[in-house]
């Protein structure tokens, strides 16, 4: 990552989390390809933003991650764009609840492919890729992984899937390729009813650092672990507040 202007894919960059870190990423020098699905407006406008900061620094790709071919596509495409790929940020995540007793196939489809099976058919076709350029890969999963949120059994067991897939991915592909995680704990809530007022106050109570997080916390962690120091792998980095250490 000591290259001039090196290019980094970022899954599920439109907004929220994905857009902080294409922003903050942006701003240190990278290239940045904002992949999106459905939000093809926030895309767009965020890479002609980026442009007008510097010209040709950014594209939007669109690809549904649930699918292997469009995975190999995404990555293709994103090699193309400027003849090399350094890094992927797989941030890409599907997220709602699933109470036992009312979990049906398509639920548990869009959970497990939306999050641990995009992040490792996008890691599989990136792997040569950032062997050449001797990149990394940083995943976002959750420390819900390690703390089970009650109600979002089928989302905990994906996120879960991505702390092992990052240690195993950080072995498989050393020493070429880095490979680590980010673990986001409570951050700026949903725009939607998933979380009640009283659990949004709850969850907030109980984080030492006395705020929750916001885009911009997840976008330095993964910054730091792309090109801060080159002799990490295969670790999980919880940037949650302090909340991971409070019992419950």
């Amino acid at each position: 990552m000591s290259l001039t202007s090196p290019v980094v894919l970022v899954t599920g960059a439109a907004r929220r989390i994905g857009a902080a870190i294409v922003l903050h990423l942006h701003a240190q020098g990278f290239r940045v390809i904002v992949h999106y699905r459905h939000s093809a407006r926030e895309a767009k406008a965020l890479v002609a933003h980026l442009c007008a900061t510097r010209p040709d620094s950014a594209i939007a790709l669109s690809a549904d991650l649930g699918v292997q071919a469009a995975c190999a596509r995404l990555i293709d495409q994103s090699q193309a764009w400027q003849g090399r790929l350094d890094a992927v940020v797989n941030n890409a995540s599907s997220f709602f609840r699933t109470p036992i007793g009312a979990v049906d196939e398509p639920s548990w489809a869009a959970l497990i492919d939306g999050n641990l099976k995009a992040s490792f058919f996008v890691s599989q076709q990136a792997a040569p890729h950032l062997r050449e350029s001797r990149g990394a890969i940083v995943n976002l999963c959750d420390v819900h992984a390690e703390r089970p949120l009650p109600g979002f059994s089928v989302y905990t067991a994906a996120k879960a899937g991505i702390v092992s897939l990052t240690r195993s991915l950080a072995l498989e592909l050393a020493p070429h390729v880095r490979v680590n995680a980010v673990s986001p704990g409570s951050l700026t809530w949903p725009e939607d009813d998933t979380f009640t007022p009283a659990e949004q106050a709850a969850a907030e109570a109980a984080i030492p650092l006395a705020r929750i997080g916001t885009g911009v916390d997840i976008a330095k962690a993964v910054c730091f672990l792309l090109c801060g120091n080159d002799y990490i792998t295969g670790q999980i980095l919880n940037v949650d507040g302090g909340a991971s250490l409070v019992s419950h």
